[in-house]
């Protein structure tokens, strides 16, 4: 499966539209991250637990599109983009959406 942010694939034919396809994943915070957050707000410096969480949200809301782009049968997904949001104190949302093709 092609994954593209792109609208096209270099050197490929887009011969079908199939429609948008979506993942997404809700996940909290571990509260230990919130005490490293906490240091890190006094001595500065990225806050790692949080950096893990987002990406592995991210991997996860990206696996799920796939999922559902291989459900239509499509051999690419294109214009990939990605979204997060606060749903609750300590709980984000991370959706990844595009287009699903076939082609030629």
């Amino acid at each position: 499966m092609i994954i593209v942010t792109t609208e096209t694939i270099v050197g490929k034919k887009i011969k079908e539209t199939l429609g948008i396809v979506k993942g997404s994943v809700s996940k909290a915070k571990w509260f230990g991250s919130d005490i490293g957050a906490f240091l890190k707000n006094i001595i500065g410096g990225e806050l790692k637990g949080y950096t893990e969480l987002l990406n592995s949200a991210r991997d996860d809301a990206l696996q799920r599109m796939v999922v559902e782009a291989k459900k239509m049968k499509a051999d690419a997904v294109v214009a990939v983009r990605f979204g997060t949001s606060n749903i609750a104190q300590g709980a984000s949302e991370v959706i990844a959406y595009g287009t699903a093709v076939k082609l030629k």
